[in-house]
């Protein structure tokens, strides 16, 4: 089977089985890892590398076409914002977007929330 099969393959079953529901997705730095791995390890089983072959992630990428996940699921998430935010007011993802609870925040760390992460890094 040639690269681009197998890379068509992967599109079609494992990364949309990983980002799966992520327009709502709240990604800690150990969830992205975790993404991460579970990409890089079926990009290597598909070009026949183990981790014994010391191959670079990016080089990996490089040679399959293939984005980082991680990026994917962010720039998926923008694109999401802008369609909810062109939305009329009375649909319910603008109206969840924009809901504010009322009463007192629990003590300690505030959680991480999607419409405080709504700033990402390029």
């Amino acid at each position: 089977m040639n690269k681009e099969t197998k890379l068509r393959i992967h599109n079609i079953t494992a990364k949309s089985a990983l980002k799966f529901g992520n327009e709502a997705w709240v990604l800690k730095e150990r969830e992205e890892q975790c993404l991460e791995a579970a990409q890089m390890k079926f990009l290597r089983h598909l070009l026949g590398i183990t981790k014994l072959d010391k191959e670079n992630n990016h080089c990996i990428r490089e040679k399959m076409g293939a984005q980082n996940i991680v990026k994917e699921i962010k720039q998926y998430q923008k694109k999401w914002l802008q369609h909810i935010q062109r939305m009329d007011t009375n649909r319910i993802p603008k109206q969840a977007l924009k809901y504010r609870p009322e009463g007192r925040w629990n003590i300690g760390q505030p959680k991480k929330r999607w419409r405080n992460q709504l700033h990402f890094e390029d």
